[in-house]
């Protein structure tokens, strides 16, 4: 087997592969004998097929099929002699069976980018407060009263208030055109919520039962419906009912309701504050990850494999898909390009891409593994999670493209946990707390 290796990029290589001809004639040889038993030609008994005959008919297959067989049992001996650490499957860009009897194929791959690992251990990260203020429990037991609110058909001279529920017909327009996707009919909105745009909201403020309105609203690039992304869009609104929200008085009783255990509304405020500190201090870690993250990045700025970041848009672009159909919409009827998908994507393929070679080189450098244990207790949580058999659930993870992404998702949560084990914090207040701390200090 003769091998050129060419360097076409920091990271991209042009691999030629050329094999013997008395290997690849035996290959097909094989491949014609076993042809002959198979296929009828008209005027020949079956197994009696001339060789002649058979490559005149079906050489094109043969070799096709030989050539493929062939890339697949030498590809992998190929760059292992010679020290290639290549990432994701090889593009084959061409193969020819020359007159001489030899077989060559061409593989552009990629290979590992080599960095030195920085900076990992003392991390210093900033670490958000999981105190909780009394403004945020406030907030949390006004919401609660919004949920056990009764909803009451206000009086004909009520202007539409925060918290009231409307009742709209609506259709959007751009370019004086009707956007099929952006209208409806008996939409009931939360005002205040934001459900359908802060913007939309606030412009229903004051207006009565029976309205009929028509304004413009700008929307940014990134808003997160890409039908409305980066356009001017005029709404023909009707206002066809309002209902006002009767809230339940705050008191003992309020808190008796919320839970019969409560005695006062000290006991729900406590139980509040309980909660909350919990749901803190679990967003808290995965907002530490990315911290952590974002700075392993910024001290390892390598250039990665274009193949591996083109694989994470592709698979960006396929959950965007997804995500659409389930609207019953296409990238088309949503106005997306799929080219400025894909460049959108990029950026942040790259980092995910750079993220992952970062952990990996951590676990090298540390002699990170996955233990049995750890894999158990994957499995033990997605059972916990989805109410499942824990042998239910390892019967999802039978094939290696199935396991293989849980293996690496087990391994990069035991490198954060490593990670963040091994950071140094800085503790930073929130912006309520300050707030409520200048409160305290003008007392």
């Amino acid at each position: 087997m003769d091998i050129v290796v060419e360097k076409i990029s920091d990271l991209g290589r042009k691999v030629t592969v050329t094999l013997p001809a008395d290997q690849v004639g035996k290959e097909m040889d094989k491949a014609f004998n076993k042809l002959k038993k198979d296929v009828r030609i008209k005027g020949f008994r079956r197994g009696k097929i001339p060789r002649t005959v058979l490559e005149k008919n079906y050489r094109q297959q043969v070799e096709a099929e030989v050539g493929e067989q062939l890339v697949q049992e030498t590809y992998f001996d190929a760059v292992e002699k010679e020290g290639l650490d290549t990432v994701v499957h090889p593009e084959i860009v061409e193969h020819n069976f020359p007159e001489d009897g030899t077989f060559s194929y061409v593989a552009m791959v990629d290979v590992k980018p080599v960095f030195e690992l920085t900076g990992y251990k003392g991390l210093e990260i900033e670490k958000p407060s999981t105190r909780v203020t009394e403004e945020e429990v406030d907030k949390k037991i006004e919401e609660l009263r919004r949920s056990h609110a009764v909803l009451k058909t206000a009086d004909a001279d009520h202007a539409i208030e925060k918290d009231d529920m409307v009742v709209v017909d609506f259709q959007g327009f751009h370019n004086e055109k009707p956007m099929k996707q952006v209208h409806n009919t008996d939409y009931s909105i939360d005002v205040g919520q934001g459900r359908l745009g802060e913007e939309f909201e606030s412009k229903l403020l004051g207006l009565k039962k029976g309205a009929k309105t028509l304004y413009e609203i700008d929307f940014p690039t990134d808003y997160p419906n890409p039908i409305l992304a980066g356009k001017t869009v005029e709404f023909k609104v009707d206002v066809k009912d309002v209902k006002v929200r009767i809230k339940p008085e705050l008191d003992d009783e309020f808190a008796k309701d919320i839970n019969p255990d409560h005695e006062s509304l000290d006991d729900l405020r406590d139980e509040i504050r309980k909660e909350l500190k919990e749901e803190k201090e679990k967003t808290l870690e995965g907002e530490i990850d990315d911290r952590i993250m974002e700075k392993l990045i910024a001290l390892h700025p390598f250039e990665v494999p274009e193949r591996l970041v083109m694989y994470e848009v592709q698979e960006m672009v396929k959950q965007t898909e997804e995500n659409l159909k389930r609207g019953g919409m296409t990238l088309e009827s949503a106005g997306i390009k799929l080219e400025e998908l894909v460049e959108q994507n990029k950026p942040i393929a790259e980092k995910r891409v750079r993220g992952d070679f970062i952990l990996k080189k951590v676990a090298e450098v540390e002699e990170i593994k996955l233990s049995d244990e750890d894999i158990e207790q994957g499995y033990q949580r997605i059972a916990d999670e989805y109410n499942m058999g824990l042998e239910e659930v390892k019967s999802y993870f039978k094939r290696r493209e199935e396991i293989l992404p849980f293996i690496n998702e087990l391994l990069n949560e035991k490198l954060l946990t490593f990670l963040r084990d091994n950071a140094s914090y800085v503790e930073v207040s929130t912006d309520t707390e300050e707030n409520e701390k200048e409160e305290k200090e003008e007392k």
